[in-house]
């Protein structure tokens, strides 16, 4: 297998979206285009009915600038900071930043989202804790 995606849709009125759950290409066939192939076929297939979402959206490790690089092309933009999303629960400090814990939400809004207020700048500069991230 050279790669996959799972995804699914979730959420209720404008939280109504496509959220990309993993994306992973086996090295051997990785700079070829195939995540962002899979990333663009979601996109599409949720973008119109049965589905027409209001947003795509994923959760990337703040390290990881080659995914954050690919998506940023893709058309995607950092949503929000989730701070303490890959530890253990036990931050309760939204401002205590640790690169190794924290993911970016990215999203990118879809065609339903006429005004995009589904989307913000400077989403960088905007911290919450893993509970507070609810659709």
């Amino acid at each position: 297998m050279s790669g996959y995606m799972m995804g699914k849709t979730e959420g209720k009125a404008k939280e109504w979206h496509t959220h990309i759950t993993a994306v992973t290409v086996n090295p051997t066939y990785r700079r070829l285009g195939l995540a962002s192939f899979l990333c663009e076929h979601l996109d599409q297939a949720t973008d119109q009915e049965p589905y027409n979402t209001y947003f795509v959206d994923l959760f990337v490790r703040v390290t990881n600038k080659l995914a954050i690089s690919m998506y940023h092309k893709l058309g995607y933009s950092v949503y929000r900071r989730v701070v303490g999303y890959y530890g253990d629960g036990s931050n309760e400090n939204r401002n205590k930043l640790d690169d190794n814990h924290d993911a970016f939400d990215m999203r990118k809004s879809q065609t339903r989202d006429v005004k995009k207020e589904t989307v913000r700048e400077n989403g960088e500069k905007v911290n919450v804790l893993p509970y507070e991230v609810v659709f």
